[in-house]
């Protein structure tokens, strides 16, 4: 269980709950580490928790039909992740990775169909977390052919700093060429040239262990008409 005060911290979804709700969510949330490299769930395992991000950083990948490993989002502080295949009660479909040392908030599937049950607040931030995921999962199948190494590595800072996906992390965070590449599917090289690329046309500004940026929506648009 965890206090309310730390509920509130790394949940933004908590603030629509009414007081019981919250109470319910709490009871329900273990935190548990995972070490840099470590697989949080490999794909087809059963993870039979809904799952927020307190810190850290975790890349969600897939493996297609012709063996190619394919990136399809980066997960940072304040996102929360999982509810498609607890709601489908079914294994995961993709790899989660943990890029550096991350800690996840767990919650039970009990508590998470109570709440689904009786908190509307709780259903209505569900309808607004498919609806972003969808929006961005149609992006990226419709980029996917045509974007070029820059626009790759827009593409996947841009699911990072999503203000809806991950709003913990606001207009900077702390990350590697080495992460942005893993996240990427770039090497490093390739990435510190695109990273180069980005930063002469303002939409970011890389600092030493970390990107700053402007607008999320510039991040967004350079993402979705590169290539």
């Amino acid at each position: 269980m965890i206090s309310r005060e730390v509920l509130e911290q790394i949940a933004a979804w908590s603030k629509d709950l009414l007081p019981e709700e919250i109470d319910r969510a709490r009871r329900g949330i273990v935190e548990r580490t995972y070490g840099k490299g470590a697989y949080v769930c490999h794909q087809g395992d059963r993870f039979d928790c809904w799952a927020g991000m307190v810190s850290g950083l975790v890349k969600l990948s897939t493996v297609s039909d012709s063996g190619k490993q394919v990136s399809l989002a980066g997960l940072a502080a304040g996102a929360w992740f999982g509810e498609g295949s607890i709601l489908k009660n079914e294994p995961r479909r993709y790899d989660l990775v943990a890029l550096r040392e991350t800690r996840l908030a767990l919650m039970d599937v009990a508590t998470f169909n109570w709440l689904l049950e009786h908190s509307v607040g709780f259903n209505r931030y569900l309808v607004h977390q498919f609806n972003e995921r969808l929006g961005q999962f149609i992006g990226q199948v419709e980029n996917d052919r045509m974007l070029d190494a820059t626009g790759r590595v827009a593409r996947a800072l841009a699911s990072i700093f999503n203000p809806r996906l991950n709003p913990g992390v606001g207009k900077h965070i702390a990350i590697t060429q080495e992460e942005i590449g893993l996240l990427s599917g770039l090497s490093r090289q390739v990435t510190n040239q695109s990273l180069k690329v980005l930063e002469n046309a303002g939409v970011l500004q890389a600092e030493r262990g970390g990107i700053v940026i402007r607008d999320w929506s510039d991040l967004q648009k350079y993402g979705t008409m590169a290539g």
